[in-house]
């Protein structure tokens, strides 16, 4: 069964740095293109950056600059690098493909900002 689990989140001042990872199995992941997501309490899930099987990138307008996202084919795994925090970066971060068919979606991992 397609599975993705969410790690690395926390609480963090602004101006710092988390690297969310987001392992994946019974898919075939080197041919995926995945991204992330966030969404916060009473906002709809934004998707904030997406990277192809090639490795190439695009990225929020949001979030360009401050955060990487990358992926490890062998560990079936992508990673979200994410700077320069601010508040509003605080949300529940997800990945999955950043279009249909959607793997079913994880638990996310909580990132919370304080100013």
């Amino acid at each position: 069964q397609a599975q993705l689990v969410e790690s690395g989140g926390g609480l963090v001042q602004a101006g710092g740095s988390l690297r969310l990872s987001c392992a994946a199995s019974g898919i075939i992941f080197s041919l995926s293109t995945m991204g992330w997501y966030r969404q916060d309490a009473g906002k709809q899930r934004e998707l904030v950056a997406s990277i192809t099987s090639e490795g190439s990138t695009t990225y929020a307008g949001s979030v360009k600059g401050r955060f990487t996202i990358s992926r490890d084919n062998a560990k079936k795994t992508v990673y979200l690098q994410m700077n320069s925090l601010k508040p509003d970066d605080t949300a529940l971060y997800y990945c999955n493909r950043p279009t249909a068919p959607y793997v079913h979606w994880g638990q996310g991992t909580q990132v919370t900002v304080s100013s």
